[in-house]
């Protein structure tokens, strides 16, 4: 007696018509977990702008920052110049720090769940970038709000470039994030080598101290660092001609800054498509 045959699975949908879909779900989930953890939320706020006001204060007066301007010959306080540092160091923890959910998720079995489904590896990767991205560069928002209240900078004509650069920096600082992020299957390990890259990163970007007065062997270093390069760029965008020389002409940094963050993006998407 012949037996019925379950139907065969469609498989019509091609997978580009999923692969919008996917990132933009994927990217609003970041969000909206996020900031339904209102302690995480607090914290990631709170930390940059204590560590801000702390050091800035604590040095504005023992510290002079010279500017390129000729008519600031008595340069900048110290609580100015570190301020595209502390908006930096909000967004690098906040970007960095929203990749520990792949962990999570692995752990959870959504992933595993959604690297099932017709959507593609690089669409998750884009998916989780992106939502980490959003996430950060809508914390630095808060900075730059303060900025604005400060020291008037960037102004309302600067605001939409600051925040375009900032954008930038965190699918970057995301991007790298998910490739440690991607392999680990342990959220200790992951805090474990954050710190050992994480303030190395932040300490030798041009954010604490200028890059120009730095000693030799820890100037080569800025130079290597990638991150630098976000820096000097923000930097110069955000503060325009109140901006500490960046040691570096404003173009190479804009070039270096779009080429690393493409680079990272690429490499977490080959990461994950290995399997």
């Amino acid at each position: 007696m012949p037996t019925a045959s379950a139907p065969p699975v469609s498989h019509a949908t091609p997978r580009p018509a999923v692969f919008l879909p996917a990132v933009t779900s994927l990217a609003w989930r970041e969000v909206v977990r996020f900031f339904r953890q209102r302690n995480r939320v607090i914290g990631a706020i709170a930390t940059p702008i204590v560590f801000w006001l702390l050091l800035g204060f604590g040095g504005n007066d023992a510290f002079r920052i010279a500017i390129p301007e000729a008519e600031q010959d008595q340069g900048v306080g110290y609580l100015e110049f570190f301020f595209p540092g502390a908006v930096l160091m909000m967004v690098l923890f906040t970007a960095i720090f929203s990749t520990i959910t792949v962990i999570e998720d692995r752990k959870e079995g959504f992933l595993q769940s959604v690297l099932a489904s017709p959507a593609s590896r690089t669409a998750i990767v884009l998916g989780k970038v992106l939502g980490g991205a959003a996430i950060a560069t809508v914390q630095g928002l808060v900075m730059l709000v303060i900025g604005m209240v400060m020291f008037q900078q960037p102004g309302l004509l600067g605001l939409l470039p600051a925040v375009g650069v900032m954008f930038l920096v965190a699918i970057g600082l995301t991007a790298l994030g998910l490739c440690i992020a991607w392999p680990m299957s342990s959220t200790a390990g992951f805090h474990a080598i954050m710190n050992i890259l994480l303030m190395p990163m932040w300490f030798l970007s041009g954010a604490v101290f200028p890059l120009t007065t730095a000693a030799g062997p820890i100037q080569w270093l800025m130079y290597l660092n990638p991150l630098t390069y976000g820096q000097a760029f923000f930097a110069a965008v955000l503060q325009g001609p109140r901006a500490a020389d960046p040691g570096m002409p404003l173009a190479l940094a804009a070039a270096v800054t779009v080429l690393s963050t493409a680079a990272a993006v690429a490499g977490a998407a080959r990461l994950a498509n290995r399997g």
